[in-house]
């Protein structure tokens, strides 16, 4: 009986550990909502970082679809310093507690994640964006130093991604 107590309370010390380095790796990032301003500025910066920014939803069956290829892409770059994911959230702000923050964590999702706030003036931030998006998602842009250097309205694969990225870092 004692053994089994013993192996219990270490199984249950795993356990705990476990989650603690889960948090740990994860607690530099970034779940906020913002407006489309605040976006641009942070995609604004020079810093000579490779921005991939990518557009989607929680309710969109081929964003979803992509973000597993997408978090083996970010896992393979995140150490570079000349490169940074972001994932921008269409969803709803009053989801952000009940539906985006558990789904992030469901899915291991690591990359910093905006949801904009902004929907009622999508008809002002998209064109913005690029003059030929539609608003569909999933869609990913590539920044640098400010400058929109890919659109991509579509979902996309791993191969494709990392061939993207290795073309501009």
């Amino acid at each position: 009986m004692k053994n089994i107590f013993i192996i219990l309370t270490s199984l249950l010390l795993l356990a705990c550990k476990k989650e603690s380095l889960e948090t740990a790796q994860n607690s530099n990032q970034i779940i906020d909502t913002l407006k489309f301003e605040k976006l641009l500025d942070i995609l604004s910066q020079k810093d000579d970082v490779v921005y991939v920014v990518n557009f989607w939803a929680t309710w969109c069956k081929p964003c979803v679809a992509e973000l597993p290829e997408f978090m083996e892409v970010n896992q393979e770059f995140v150490s570079n310093k000349n490169y940074k994911m972001i994932l921008v959230s269409l969803d709803k702000a009053a989801d952000l507690e009940s539906k985006v923050k558990p789904f992030l964590k469901q899915n291991n999702i690591t990359p910093d994640v905006y949801l904009l706030n902004d929907n009622k003036r999508m008809n002002e931030w998209i064109p913005a964006f690029d003059s030929n998006w539609d608003g569909a998602i999933p869609t990913t842009f590539i920044y640098k130093n400010g400058e929109k250097l890919k659109y991509i309205d579509k979902q996309i694969n791993k191969t494709e991604l990392k061939q993207t990225l290795l073309n501009y870092l």
